[in-house]
């Protein structure tokens, strides 16, 4: 089975010691495409050195909202020269987090909108985080508000780590958006997503570990790796009761749509 693995932090500290094994681990597993997302400056220059060590990797710069108050104007002009380099194929992840609230509401919320700004100047996606309290669809409504905002024409987006209900992801593909689903599905409280990601087109489909986070079952819960995106992938073949082969040849078409490359480089 093909796979990808649209959102992987394979800068993260965690992955320092032997990064080299869990990039040949996942092509071992079938993994084709990889994007490496920033959250701030740092991870954003990290993401970028990887595509250059593994050319079939792909970048994307942006700030997190745990991280929105503390990247100042500096900063982001800096996050905002990188998403200019060709190994940047998206804007992010950036968006909104009302759970665990590492930043106020009102930072996440201003640099929301600069990130969003800049994937409409670079016509480059934006991956949006998105979590409220259990039970509670606050950051949702508000994703939905900023986007809405922009009119007729917001800038491409992926709702990375899809979480939340179903009339948010109907709200959110008719906006154009594209879903992924991790590791999360399987969490207590996210049963909605078995039902949206029946909903989800196969060109506005996608999956991701969001390594090292999100491990799902069978993974080891101390650090999730790229590899394990085919026990979601499964999932989603599953519910949507289609060959697993063919989910993959949809995934990878559907990865190579949403982040165009002109570097795209076959893995070797």
């Amino acid at each position: 089975m093909r796979l990808i693995d649209s959102h992987c932090h394979l800068q993260a500290d965690r992955f320092d010691a032997d990064v080299d094994l869990v990039i040949g681990g996942a092509r071992l597993a079938g993994v084709q495409r990889i994007l490496v997302p920033g959250w701030d400056p740092a991870s954003c220059r990290g993401a970028i050195a990887l595509v250059d060590r593994f050319p079939w990797l792909d970048a994307s710069a942006g700030v997190h909202p745990h991280d929105a108050a503390n990247v100042d104007d500096e900063a982001w002009q800096e996050v905002a020269r990188l998403a200019l380099d060709e190994r940047v194929v998206a804007i992010g992840e950036t968006g909104l987090d009302y759970d665990r609230l590492r930043s106020p509401i009102l930072a996440q919320l201003a640099n929301l909108r600069r990130n969003l700004r800049l994937a409409a100047e670079t016509g480059k996606p934006a991956i949006l985080h998105c979590r409220s309290a259990e039970g509670e669809r606050e950051a949702q409504d508000a994703l939905l508000a900023e986007l809405r905002a922009f009119g007729r024409q917001p800038p491409p987006v992926v709702i990375h780590s899809f979480s939340g209900p179903v009339d948010y992801a109907e709200a959110m593909l008719e906006l154009g958006a594209a879903i992924s689903f991790s590791g999360l599905v399987f969490r207590r409280g996210e049963e909605p997503s078995a039902d949206v990601v029946r909903l989800v087109r196969a060109d506005r489909l996608l999956v991701e570990t969001d390594s090292p986070f999100l491990s799902p079952p069978g993974a080891p819960r101390a650090r999730n790796e790229p590899e394990w995106v085919a026990v979601t992938a499964g999932w989603v073949a599953e519910q949507r009761s289609v060959p697993p082969d063919d989910l993959g040849e949809a995934l990878v078409a559907t990865y190579d749509a949403i982040f165009p490359s002109a570097r795209r480089i076959a893995p070797g």
